[in-house]
């Protein structure tokens, strides 16, 4: 082309990737910032269940040498339990009881902070509360046509842990002896605790328009009109209720979900 007097262009196509939509670009959703903060920074309010922790009778409270850790775990272990203590999630204790504490390697490379509960557990009375089958709550599904998804921020955080049971959330660190006065992770009852916390909260909606999974929430409509009106329903009822959703885990206004 060049040596019969042509002018030659090279283009190169590149993907630029696009920015998440920020609250205030989601309809319905911008009307409610306050369902959505950064973090959870108080203690929940009292709610109509707390977390309850009932062990076999005659059971001896369980205490546990601490986990050793590496100098880079003891100084972020000291930086979050900080962080729970201003959050008022964690508190000093003087329990008998007592459970190690260990890091586990998250996906984006940060540490979460996990208390080991096993033996706990395994002297736990077992609650039967039911968690429902997945294909069941999907058969809600059919026939419509847009969803959203909330997941609530930190959920187990959002309940509260009964004022007797608290002493046997302790756990043992380095810098000290603490219990959890809200519902922590890795107890044997959490996850049928927070259904039947989600059930109570959107009974009236279940079976409509909603489907809940212990903290996910799933909306469901058959057009973009009625998923306005749900939405906004089920966004109301999460600022009465203080529940809180993280953005960032939630979509909305979707054609389809799996």
């Amino acid at each position: 082309m060049l040596s019969s007097g042509c002018i030659a262009f090279l283009a190169t196509v590149v993907e630029v990737p696009t920015a998440a939509p920020g609250l205030e670009d989601i309809p319905v959703v911008r009307e409610f910032p306050d369902v959505f903060p950064p973090e959870l920074t108080t203690l929940p309010p009292e709610r109509e269940i707390e977390f309850v922790i009932d062990v076999v009778l005659g059971t001896a409270p369980i205490s546990k040498v601490p986990y050793r850790m590496a100098p880079a775990e003891l100084r972020e272990l000291k930086a979050q339990l900080q962080d729970l203590m201003d959050r008022g999630f964690v508190r000093p204790s003087v329990s008998p009881w007592g459970a190690p504490v260990l890091f586990v390697k998250k996906k984006d490379g940060s540490l979460r902070l996990c208390v080991d509960y096993r033996e706990l557990n395994k002297v736990t009375i077992k609650n039967k509360y039911p968690l429902p089958r997945i294909d069941d709550l999907f058969d809600q599904l059919q026939g419509s046509y847009v969803f959203s998804k909330i997941d609530l921020q930190s959920g187990y955080h959002q309940l509260r842990v009964r004022a007797e049971d608290v002493p046997k959330t302790a756990f043992r660190t380095r810098y000290g002896h603490y219990e959890f006065t809200v519902m922590p992770f890795g107890l044997t009852n959490a996850p049928v605790a927070f259904m039947d916390l989600t059930n109570r909260v959107f009974k009236p909606f279940l079976d409509r328009f909603v489907v809940v999974f212990i903290d996910d929430i799933l909306i469901y409509s058959r057009s973009d009109t009625e998923h306005e009106e749900h939405l906004r329903m089920v966004l109301q009822l999460l600022r009465e209720k203080k529940l809180y959703a993280k953005l960032k885990k939630c979509e909305f206004w979707l054609w389809e979900v799996a």
